[in-house]
């Protein structure tokens, strides 16, 4: 009778273990442990000798139909682990197959599959804090709201640095312009905010520049510079860290990649040179999360409307072979919203609107 736990138990099983817990219990046994010996609980014994009819425990969950087969879960984790593919997470590479036309399984079905066999680790275990935010600035195509901030390089020397310089259009993530120098300053901001103005061909007063506090940032040769361009500047409150969030997302990005250099760069060309392979990466490789995961150059130009059009068909492709498994319809693979410079999606209301129209 030990291990009737979970299993169903029949008439004749019943009955003895019925006859052997009155036995032990005449010879001075507690009914806890006499059930505990035949794997029962109490609250069933109560109920078979309450009822006297036969077990009505469930048994074990058939499975269900739509169950990856074992070549299927094979597949996937080859996949998953594959050279190409191991430093890619399941939601960036559920979009990376949709563009060669294939689809495996779901992003939930491998994230899944990689916590049963352990291959999930996180860098760090903080959370973000959540505070309150400013009024937002919301641009609703390229080149109407960027961000830009500087960021520290290490250098040989202990204590000195190389600063990047660097602007990111909001919209579609794309870095617009950047530089590394030794040293940080207004005049070298305002190049920075010339050159991207150039590179983009941004007419006067269209686009809003933000930015934090630094001394570089509302230095008088950068306000001058902005005036000159018909840029708006825009600034982050007082005190307020997180105020700036494009920017400080895009430096943890760039400082997280596998080939970062662990130890100081050498001089500042080669800075200049990890910078402007990592800028490639970013703008025409890196699928971003947050833009249904196309690249920030792909929404940027406009692309990303026939890019996720395929996505769309190679998935309902795969909902009619397979339609069991995908009940709660297909992955959602409609361009990306307004973007709002802060982190929240403000509510509809006059006030808002009016935003919206002084920031396109």
């Amino acid at each position: 009778m030990g291990g009737a736990r979970g299993r169903l138990i029949g008439e004749s099983d019943r009955r003895q273990a019925l006859e052997l817990i009155g036995d032990a219990m005449q010879q001075g046994c507690r009914k806890v442990k006499a059930c505990e010996a035949l794997g029962l609980s109490v609250r069933t014994l109560q109920r078979w000798e309450r009822e006297g009819s036969v077990d009505r425990r469930k048994g074990s969950r058939s499975m269900p139909a739509n169950r990856l087969s074992d070549a299927e879960r094979a597949r996937v984790l080859a996949v998953l682990t594959a050279p190409a593919h191991c430093d890619t997470s399941p939601n960036q590479l559920v979009p990376m197959l949709a563009d060669q036309g294939e689809y495996i399984a779901s992003e939930s079905t491998m994230y899944r599959l990689l916590r049963e066999h352990n291959m999930m680790l996180h860098r760090q275990a903080c959370a973000p804090i959540r505070r309150h935010e400013p009024t937002p600035r919301i641009a609703t195509e390229p080149n109407r709201v960027w961000s830009w901030d500087i960021t520290f390089l290490a250098s040989p020397v202990r204590g000195m640095f190389f600063y990047l310089y660097l602007i990111v259009d909001i919209y579609s993530r794309k870095i617009v312009a950047w530089q590394v120098h030794a040293r940080e300053c207004s005049e070298l901001a305002g190049a920075l905010a010339t050159e991207a103005c150039y590179l983009e061909g941004v007419p006067p007063d269209e686009v809003v520049l933000h930015s934090d506090n630094g001394s570089p940032m509302k230095g008088a040769t950068m306000l001058a510079t902005l005036q000159r361009l018909g840029v708006i500047p825009s600034f982050s409150r007082p005190s307020v860290s997180d105020d700036n969030p494009f920017s400080e997302a895009l430096f943890r990005t760039l400082k997280y990649r596998p080939n970062f250099p662990e130890q100081a760069f050498e001089d500042i060309a080669a800075a200049r040179a990890w910078v402007e392979r990592f800028v490639h990466w970013y703008n025409h490789e890196h699928r971003h999360s947050a833009i249904r995961f196309v690249t920030p150059q792909e929404r940027h130009s406009g692309q990303e409307h026939d890019i996720l059009q395929r996505r769309h068909e190679v998935y309902e492709q795969a909902r009619r072979r397979q339609p069991q498994r995908c009940a709660g319809g297909t992955r959602n693979w409609t361009p990306a919203d307004a973007v709002s410079l802060t982190s929240y999606r403000p509510k509809r209301n006059k006030s808002t609107d009016e935003s919206i129209k002084e920031a396109a």
